[in-house]
C-alpha cells in the first residue's frame, strides 16, 4: 500500500479518482474546496501557496497525482502561474521529501489546437508533438512538461509521467460526434473524447505502474475517434486546402477510419493502458 497525493479532488475527476483508491492506498486529498472522500485524509488551501502544502508536513508521499489546474480559457497570465510554477512548487515540496513518483495531467491542448490556425505536423499527432500554441493554454500545459524535465535532470531516480489527457465526458452522457464540416477552435478536442471511468483507470495505472526513471508524456484519448464520419475526410474538410503535404494515408487503410486522432500505442505499451468504453453510437 502507497501513500499518494492527488491534488484537485473537489474536481470531477479528481474525486473519483481519489474514491477508487483509498482501498488500496493511503490517499491524502489537496483542492481549494472541500473534498468529500470517504476513508482519506483531506486538506484544503491553494496548491500554488506554501501555506496550504506545508499543512502536510506530517505525511511522505510515495506518488503525486497532480490534477489540479486552470483550464482551456484562462488567461495566458493564470495558466503561467497556476499551471506551470504552481506545478513546480507541488512537485519541489514532494521531491525534497522523498517522493520518486508523479503522474501529472497534461492536455491534448498541449499542441495548440485551440486556434482554427493550427496545422498539425502529422496525425495521428504523436505524444510529444512540439507546441504550436497561440492562447496561452496550450503553452502553460507543455511548459509544465518542460519544468518536469528540468526537475528530472536535478534527481535521476524520479519518475514523471505527463499524461496528455483528452477531453473528458461523464459516463452517462453522450458525446457529440464530429462530421465534416468547418473547422472551429478547439474542434480537435471534439474527436478525442475520453469517458471519465477510462480517465480515473488511466491515471490509476499510471500511478501503480513500475517505477521508470525519466520523463515520459504520453497521448491518453478515446479510441475510436468521436466522429460519425471517416478521420480522412474529417481533417482533409479542416486542413486540406492549405496543408496538402498532411498524410492521411493511416486513415484511409481498412480498418483505420476511425482511429483516434491521436497516437496512443505507448500509452498501451508502457503502462498498458486502452480505452474501455467507446463513443461511437
Amino acid at each position: 500500500m502507497s501513500r499518494i497525493l492527488i491534488t484537485g479532488t473537489s474536481g470531477f475527476i479528481g474525486r473519483q479518482l481519489a474514491q477508487s483508491m483509498v482501498d488500496r492506498h493511503d490517499v491524502v486529498c489537496l483542492s481549494r474546496q472541500h473534498t468529500q472522500v470517504s476513508d482519506a485524509v483531506i486538506y484544503e488551501g491553494d496548491f500554488t501557496e506554501q501555506e496550504a502544502l506545508n499543512q502536510m508536513d506530517s505525511h511522505s508521499f510515495d506518488v503525486v497525482i497532480h490534477l489540479a489546474a486552470v483550464t482551456g480559457g484562462c488567461t495566458e497570465a493564470d495558466g503561467l502561474r497556476v499551471n506551470v510554477l504552481g506545478a513546480h512548487q507541488v512537485m519541489r515540496y514532494a521531491l525534497d521529501r522523498g517522493c520518486r513518483k508523479f503522474v501529472l495531467a497534461s492536455s491534448i491542448a498541449a499542441v495548440g489546437f485551440q486556434s482554427v490556425r493550427f496545422r498539425p505536423l502529422q496525425v495521428p499527432i504523436p505524444d510529444e508533438h512540439p507546441c504550436l500554441d497561440r492562447d496561452g493554454y496550450g503553452l502553460s500545459k507543455y511548459l509544465m512538461e518542460e519544468m518536469t524535465r528540468y526537475l528530472s535532470r536535478q534527481c535521476n531516480e524520479v519518475d514523471i509521467i505527463n499524461i496528455r489527457l483528452a477531453s473528458i465526458a461523464p459516463d452517462d452522457s453522450t458525446p457529440t460526434q464530429r462530421s465534416v464540416g468547418p473547422l472551429t477552435e478547439w474542434a480537435l478536442g471534439g474527436l478525442s473524447v475520453m469517458y471519465a471511468s477510462d480517465a480515473i483507470r488511466c491515471f490509476t495505472m499510471a500511478a501503480e505502474s513500475p517505477h521508470k526513471p525519466g520523463v515520459r508524456i504520453m497521448n491518453a484519448v478515446g479510441s475510436p475517434a468521436c466522429a460519425a464520419d471517416p478521420v480522412a475526410d474529417i481533417l482533409r474538410g479542416w486542413y486540406g486546402d492549405d496543408n496538402p503535404n498532411l498524410d492521411l494515408s493511416h486513415y484511409e487503410q481498412p480498418g483505420h477510419e476511425f482511429d483516434p486522432v491521436y497516437d496512443i500505442s505507448r500509452i498501451a505499451h508502457e503502462i498498458g493502458f486502452v480505452p474501455e468504453r467507446s463513443t461511437l453510437k
